[in-house]
């Protein structure tokens, strides 16, 4: 398989995993614990689970440039930590719906940036592809049709989620350039656990997973299932992608969300959820389609 299609389908297979973290972070709600200490076991569970996996591969992946230390806290602390305290507090405020559709302004966020840091050429497929995904997200969540009160502070607030979430992509392809996929998933999971730690009582989260079996599994799916493994994927995916395009392949996780709250919960499938689905697919399709190779061929 190419290595651009590989990576493709990292990223696919990452937002995939993503797209399920719902079922995991209600069964942890359930239990009593806070949006901030379901962080929290996700970072320090997968920093475990990396420093083991790394530890096991080669040890040698551990040593780190003190001068790249920055890297690590604007994947970790900037993006994983910060976002996620936006992205909660934007869901005090407005619908779930509202918030998952900010927080996918990232790839919008990572065009940008990636065309002033990176000079990357903004297309006319990444725009269309971009464009099909964000209409598609909006149709998926729900928002045609709904109607509100708009709150302008949620709105803000949802759009800090997604500019700090297009961090992760950003900085992240800088330190890929140096330290491979398992070092920079170990380093950045390693910063956001120890930034939340003394914030996010350890003591009730140790009680909650001596208390319950259930609440135990949950913690080590979330830790294992919807981070580890798909932040390793993601990181693998950037080697041979530009960050535009990862991000706007990553749409494809409030597709899966919302195609598991139907499976799982029985939630209803409105002709828009399908709509948004097939538009956010389509534009996987669009963004993977090699126009060049194309116009070359029929020229030959």
């Amino acid at each position: 398989m190419e290595s651009s299609k590989l990576s493709a389908l990292c990223i696919v297979a990452a937002a995939s995993l993503w797209g399920i973290i719902g079922i995991f972070s209600r069964l942890l709600s359930d239990a009593g614990l806070s949006s901030l200490q379901t962080t929290e076991i996700r970072c320090f569970i997968t920093a475990v689970v990396m420093f083991i996996v790394v530890v096991l591969k080669d040890w040698r992946l551990l040593k780190i440039d003190i001068r790249d230390l920055w890297m690590f806290i604007g994947t970790g602390f900037f993006s994983i930590v910060i976002f996620n305290i936006f992205y909660f507090e934007t869901a005090d405020m407005v619908s779930l719906s509202m918030t998952a559709v900010l927080l996918y302004t990232a790839p919008c966020f990572v065009m940008v940036l990636s065309a002033i840091i990176f000079k990357e050429a903004v297309t006319g497929q990444k725009l269309f592809a971009l464009a099909f995904a964000f209409l598609g997200c909006i149709f998926t969540a729900g928002l045609i049709g709904g109607a509100g009160e708009f709150n302008t502070k949620g709105f803000v607030y949802g759009l800090c989620s997604g500019f700090f979430y297009s961090l992760y992509t950003i900085i992240g392809k800088v330190a890929l350039k140096k330290y491979s996929p398992m070092t920079m998933t170990f380093y950045t999971f390693l910063v956001a656990a120890l930034s939340l730690f003394l914030v996010s009582d350890p003591v009730q989260i140790v009680d909650a997973a001596m208390g319950s079996m259930k609440t135990l599994l949950g913690m080590l799916g979330l830790g294992l299932v919807i981070t580890s493994i798909p932040y390793f994927l993601y990181a693998r995916g950037l080697r041979g992608l530009d960050p535009g395009k990862a991000s706007v392949l990553a749409f494809i996780e409030p597709m899966v969300a919302t195609l598991a709250g139907i499976v799982v919960y029985g939630e209803a499938l409105t002709f828009f959820n399908a709509l948004g689905i097939f538009l956010i697919l389509m534009s996987v399709v669009f963004l993977n389609i090699d126009f060049g190779k194309r116009s070359q061929t029929a020229r030959a």
